[in-house]
């Protein structure tokens, strides 16, 4: 079995088509502000996840309702407002693109999603909207992956696309997706979306499980800021256009299938990542040695958003010292005699104290664009965790003073 090759593009499947278009949402006529996503495939299955954010917006709650059933058709994607805080009119607000859209594409209601991503409490406005769905339905094709992923934009800097190709049952198959986020990223199922589509087939519950099973090692797996949004979700859609026997985890092509969607969804984690607000390090966190991995993820959590750690790593200095006191506050059982950190496996910290490395060995590391640090609780647990983050620096401030 050959390892799956992951690519910065979306080459949608067979099945599917999109489009972006400027819909006049955004005043600079430049940018695209709509998308929209069909599969051609009647009966496509479609599993989504959600915020845990308890206060969600209108399309959220509308689309959670319209997944029961495990199927979807089409979504159709506005940024620029986010439809949330916004009460009853947000909801019939949500339906009416809900609406419009089945309408343009010939499809029921229930068959259609709605997502909408930007400022909170605002209340959408619905002209531009309604001539943005006639475009869109007009403009839907193979190639036009790229352009949905461009609308979607709020303050992201570049749109994030990434696919796969693999063999099941030896018929080609496609996994292929984008996403945006940039800020307001803790997403625990930032404003987060993802759009994930495949032409396998594949079996209900086993699509759901194979959904959770990636989305809880990437998504779940970063922190920007540690808000996690009113908007964030994820869908992945499979229509089945292969004409593959249904994956489950008795296929023998079922592993390959879980590596490519793992690592499709794993890359557009690290995209927001890379793409975090004002960012200017990508930190990989880990933690050992705690009394179980809850608490390891806790821990680790507790380090990535504190503004205090994160500044630090915008400068020039091993912010270890404020690390420790981090795990010292967090709520986790730790041992302080026994604790350890390294940055890219250089010690730092042993048994609670300065390990007394030269440095100018850590200046080295922490000039580095990516790094590494390990934290060791210092229980003997077997608890461990990892996290992927980033700094704050003063462009993170500018960007969300509006």
């Amino acid at each position: 079995m050959n390892a799956p090759v992951f690519t910065d593009r979306c080459d949608l499947p067979p099945g599917f088509r999109a489009a972006g278009v400027h819909a006049g949402i955004k005043a600079d006529k430049s940018k695209l502000d709509m998308a929209m996503l069909v599969s051609d495939v009647p009966g496509t299955q479609a599993v989504g996840l959600f915020t845990t954010n308890k206060v969600k917006a209108a399309p959220v709650k509308l689309d959670m309702a319209r997944l029961a059933d495990g199927r979807a058709r089409a979504v159709v994607i506005n940024s620029g407002n986010a439809n949330a805080c916004t009460g009853p009119q947000g909801e019939r607000d949500a339906e009416e693109m809900g609406r419009l859209t089945a309408e343009a594409l010939g499809l029921e209601e229930q068959e259609v999603l709605v997502c909408s991503t930007g400022t909170i409490g605002k209340p959408l406005n619905l002209e531009p909207i309604r001539k943005g769905i006639g475009l869109l339905a007009g403009a839907l094709r193979v190639e036009g992956g790229p352009e949905a992923a461009q609308a979607i934009l709020t303050t992201d800097t570049r749109p994030k696309l990434c696919m796969t190709t693999l063999q099941v049952d030896g018929k080609p198959v496609t996994v292929s997706g984008f996403c945006k986020g940039a800020g307001m990223i803790e997403p625990n199922m930032a404003t987060m979306l993802a759009y994930i589509c495949t032409d396998a087939a594949v079996e209900p519950e086993s699509l759901r499980a194979a959904v959770k099973a990636a989305v809880d090692q990437s998504f779940n797996r970063i922190s920007i800021d540690g808000d996690t949004s009113t908007n964030d979700s994820v869908f992945v859609f499979a229509n089945g256009a292969a004409g593959n026997v249904p994956l489950s985890p008795g296929h023998p092509d079922w592993t390959q299938f879980q590596t490519a969607l793992n690592g499709v969804i794993f890359d557009l984690a690290m995209k927001i990542v890379w793409d975090g607000e004002g960012m200017s390090k990508f930190i990989e966190l880990r933690a050992k040695g705690a009394a179980s991995d809850a608490e390891a993820d806790k821990a680790l959590r507790a380090v990535a958003n504190s503004f205090l750690v994160k500044t630090g790593w915008a400068g020039t200095y091993p912010v270890w010292g404020r690390i420790a006191d981090v795990l010292g506050y967090c709520g986790v059982d730790i041992d302080p005699d026994a604790m350890g950190i390294d940055y890219n496996d250089i010690p730092v910290m042993r048994n609670g104290m300065a390990a007394g490395t030269p440095k100018e060995t850590l200046d080295a590391v922490i000039a580095e664009k990516r790094y590494t640090i390990t934290m060791d609780l210092g229980t003997g647990g077997p608890g461990s965790a990892v996290l992927y983050t980033c700094d704050c620096t003063e462009e993170y401030v500018r960007i969300n003073m509006f």
